[in-house]
């Protein structure tokens, strides 16, 4: 690493420079494409970077193998610990195996199973502890003074950083003149090393950060504020709670906006993603795509450049996602009837549903519910159709035979 004067950022584009020269032969040089489907659906000129074509399905390849690399014959016969949520805990054990050196991953025991046991798969050792990323952080703290082993952070480090940086480099090489690129923040480093080089090679291009709603913590360094952090998401990758510190130093500097992310438009980002560009992201990965989408107006008629950064998503979350994406598009609509409990009346709804082609998906039909008549019953009905305007008319079409109907997906309920 070169040694930044005072007042000036921890790294400079020469260590970015170094840290490529790190990676080559070891790391794909991911491609850099344009995408004309995104691009009509969000008005932009959209180029994407396919980072999750990696070995290990994420950009954190480049960051960690940096950090390997430049490890003393001590320090690797010592072995390396580091912590995380899943992707750097992969790339890690990854390129640990290939270098010869012992990794232990400390993970939330939150992680997904599919990230625990691909981070297995390549050798490495976890260790699963606590319920967020701070307190495996803290375990892997421990174990690094208990065993003597190097610590990897996951973002806060300047080989990381520079190793980060080296996506920018090939798509400042590979793409058109951007006028903005977007990148995913969850302690920075991805995001940091793509500033630097952006700014000392193409200053133009305004880089804007992407974070999920629920975990602003980098926004709120930028804005001095304290917004909750915390929750579910299905950003897993980019959920920390606080910045880092040579991450914030360089987001500060060169970052001049950083959008949230609602889990909403990142479920949309996924399943757009998926649908358009045939290509797997998982929440975080998406992230950037999903500020497009709820900031659209920003964006409109721009070159803009975005990153794949990741596609380990389960697969029971990435097929509820889908399911939830067709219903918000009507193409899956729930059906609700109050009817007359005799024979025939079922028969009578699925004809009319046939007649103007909903096709009936599943059915759950119950006589105990206290606010159904004695003689009654309730009778829900998922359906598969065509589009909003086809499902409005199936509605209108069952209350004009008398029945009592609502569509559950319209009444309150958040898909």
């Amino acid at each position: 690493m070169t040694q930044a004067a005072k007042g000036e950022l921890p790294l400079t584009l020469a260590d970015v420079e170094g840290a490529r020269a790190l990676l080559e032969g070891a790391i794909l040089r991911t491609p850099t494409l344009p995408a004309p489907r995104l691009s009509a659906l969000t008005g932009a000129n959209i180029w994407v970077k396919y980072e999750n074509f990696q070995v290990t399905a994420s950009f954190k390849e480049r960051g960690a193998l940096a950090k390997l690399a430049r490890l003393t014959p001590e320090e690797r016969k010592r072995g390396v610990v580091a912590m995380s949520a899943g992707n750097h805990a992969q790339a890690v054990a990854y390129h640990g195996r290939r270098l010869g050196i012992s990794t232990l991953i400390v993970m939330p025991v939150t992680t997904p199973q599919v990230k625990v046991m691909a981070t297995e798969a390549h050798g490495a050792k976890v260790v699963l502890y606590g319920d967020t990323v701070a307190d495996a952080f803290l375990e892997a703290e421990r174990i690094t003074h208990l065993e003597g082993r190097v610590f990897v952070h996951p973002y806060d480090d300047p080989d990381v950083i520079a190793g980060q940086g080296s996506i920018a480099l090939e798509m400042i090489e590979d793409g058109p003149q951007f006028d903005q690129v977007v990148v995913q923040i969850g302690g920075g480093g991805l995001i940091s090393g793509m500033a630097l080089a952006f700014a000392g090679l193409s200053p133009r291009t305004e880089v804007i950060g992407a974070e999920a709603e629920l975990y602003p913590s980098m926004w709120n360094a930028l804005n001095n504020v304290a917004r909750p952090s915390g929750g579910p998401t299905l950003a897993e990758g980019i959920a920390v709670s606080t910045a880092g510190g040579l991450t914030a130093q360089i987001v500060r500097k060169l970052v001049p906006s950083i959008m949230l992310a609602s889990e909403t438009a990142l479920e949309r980002s996924v399943n757009a993603l998926l649908m358009h560009q045939k290509t797997l992201a998982e929440g975080a990965g998406a992230a950037g795509l999903a500020v497009i989408l709820a900031h659209p107006e920003h964006f409109r008629g721009k070159t803009v450049g975005l990153v794949v950064s990741g596609g380990n998503i389960d697969e029971r979350v990435l097929a509820g996602i889908l399911l939830r994406e067709l219903e918000r598009e009507s193409r899956i609509v729930s059906f609700r009837f109050t009817i007359l409990d005799r024979p025939g009346m079922l028969g009578r709804i699925s004809t009319v549903l046939g007649q103007l082609g909903g096709n009936i998906l599943d059915v759950h039909h119950s006589r105990t519910f206290l606010d159904v008549p004695a003689k009654g019953a309730r009778l829900d009905l998922t359906v598969e159709t065509r589009d909003r305007i086809h499902a409005d008319t199936i509605l209108a079409a069952l209350k004009d035979l008398g029945l009592e109907v609502e569509r559950l997906n319209e009444a309150g309920l958040d898909w």
